[in-house]
């Protein structure tokens, strides 16, 4: 399995959002529908300065694919996402078709 490292996460949020990220902390994070795990696994937050879209934090995380790579996701702070909880249970959403 690859691992993803914070430094990697830090340029995948500064790539897609813009400004300077900064390592805040790790949160574990296990989203559940029902009995079946649907993704378990660290949630790294970074406050974010300097981003055109106004957000002082952001949450990026990877999940390994079938091929053995690794996907990266990142979500900004808003309203509506305002924990890593909240940022997985979006992209998984999203990932179902139900976001995009």
């Amino acid at each position: 399995m690859i691992e993803v490292g914070h430094d990697q996460l830090k340029q995948a949020v500064e790539s897609r959002h813009g400004g300077k990220a900064t390592f805040v902390q790790c949160v574990p994070v296990h989203e559940k529908r029902g009995d079946h795990t649907i993704w378990s696994g660290d949630v790294s937050v970074f406050d974010l300065r300097g981003s055109t879209s106004g957000a002082f934090r952001a949450y990026a995380w990877s999940r390994e694919l079938p091929d053995g790579k690794r996907r990266l996701f990142t979500a900004l702070h808003t309203p509506q996402t305002v924990s890593p909880t909240h940022a997985v249970r979006a992209a998984i959403l999203t990932d179902s078709g139900a976001g995009q």
